[in-house]
């Protein structure tokens, strides 16, 4: 479909697409039929996201940012990142706990503030505290109903995860961000990469499971950790088995 001149659109981007920053973006023969196919080979669409600067300045009254990964999906992440959020929150630090897992947010249940709604100020949109030094930001608190589906392609996502970045006004300054990431390592974990790139990531802390299949993926979701140069905190086990020494 046709889009606005000058501007990328949601379409069927082939699966053999070369990258927006390659020297053949455009001009291979993967690119035939794409609707982008224009704008890449201008190259105007390598140049530098202008959101970039805004989410710089948002971002740098941020002294930590944590990323909570899962390469599987049911491992505990939302819960470990709420926990997380509230334990810092309980040792004074100002927190924020961002859930960028756009088509399942959890956040605003896992923190008992599902009934709560985000609101727009003149300093920007204002998160949701379920006490005071602890703000939250999901796209749950936007949502008509909690059973409405979230079906967005990864543009529209990433748009979303972008606006959260350097549109949510988190006060003077905040000690700690924890953004709570979808399972995998697809759009909004690229996204939440690069957008962050300027104001630095301090790391990531992977929550897993025993079993075979979690760790398979967790795998991945560490070499996806050195591939875009984040660092990993620690990787967190959940529900494993427990003996008692006593029994």
């Amino acid at each position: 479909r046709q889009g606005v001149p000058g501007k990328m659109v949601d379409g069927e981007v082939p699966e053999a697409c070369p990258g927006t920053s390659s020297e053949g973006a455009g001009k291979q023969s993967a690119c035939a039929g794409c609707p982008n196919q224009k704008i890449c080979a201008s190259g105007e669409a390598a140049l530098p996201d202008p959101a970039l600067p805004a989410i710089a300045r948002n971002m740098s009254s941020v002294k930590r940012k944590v990323l909570v990964l899962s390469g599987k999906g049911g491992v505990g992440k939302s819960s470990f990142s709420a926990q997380l959020a509230m334990g810092l929150a309980g040792q004074d630090h100002q927190v924020g706990l961002l859930d960028i897992d756009i088509c399942g947010p959890s956040q605003p249940t896992m923190l008992g503030v599902q009934s709560e709604q985000v609101t727009q100020t003149s300093l920007g949109w204002q998160p949701v505290y379920p006490v005071d030094n602890l703000g939250v930001i999901s796209i749950g608190f936007m949502l008509s109903s909690s059973d409405d589906a979230v079906i967005w392609r990864g543009p529209k996502k990433n748009g979303m995860i972008k606006q959260f970045l350097k549109d949510v006004h988190w006060g003077d300054s905040l000690d700690y961000l924890v953004v709570d990431c979808p399972p995998g390592t697809s759009d909004e974990h690229l996204s939440i990469v690069q957008y962050l790139a300027t104001s630095s990531v301090d790391g990531a802390v992977i929550v897993t499971t025993p079993q075979e299949l979690s760790l398979l993926d967790v795998r991945k979701e560490i070499n996806f950790c050195r591939k875009v140069g984040l660092p990993v905190l620690g990787v967190v086990e959940n529900m494993a088995g427990f003996a008692c020494p006593k029994c």
